[in-house]
């Protein structure tokens, strides 16, 4: 998933995908990821925006919490993209909030 690979190349870590299809309307997939501090979320959302705008042409309909930088979400239709720091994605749980969802573990292509 294009997402989570972005995501991955800004070393997001614990990223998981969920297959929300048949559970919501909103989203077909929920990504959900962790970076080490704010600065490290913020920069990981803004490389999923600016990679699916340019390889896909995905444009963001919109981006939330990224002047705080625990929780930003990235709205991109289809896929919606949540980038934690480690405190708030234990918190909020949201993973295990839909556990019901069918969940793949993201792991990089080998080089």
């Amino acid at each position: 998933m294009a997402a989570a690979q972005a995501a991955e190349s800004k070393n997001a870590r614990d990223i998981v995908i969920l297959d929300m299809r048949g559970l919501v309307a909103y989203a077909d997939y929920i990504v959900v990821c962790t970076g080490r501090t704010p600065r490290q979320t913020k920069a990981i959302a803004d490389e999923v925006r600016q990679r699916m705008k340019k390889d896909h042409g995905i444009l963001a309909r919109r981006v939330e919490g990224e002047r705080e930088g625990e929780w930003i979400l990235v709205d991109l239709l289809d896929t919606v993209v949540h980038v934690f720091t480690p405190e708030a994605r234990d918190f909020y749980r949201l993973d295990r909030l839909w556990r019901e969802a069918p969940r793949q573990e993201y792991a990089a292509a080998a080089s």
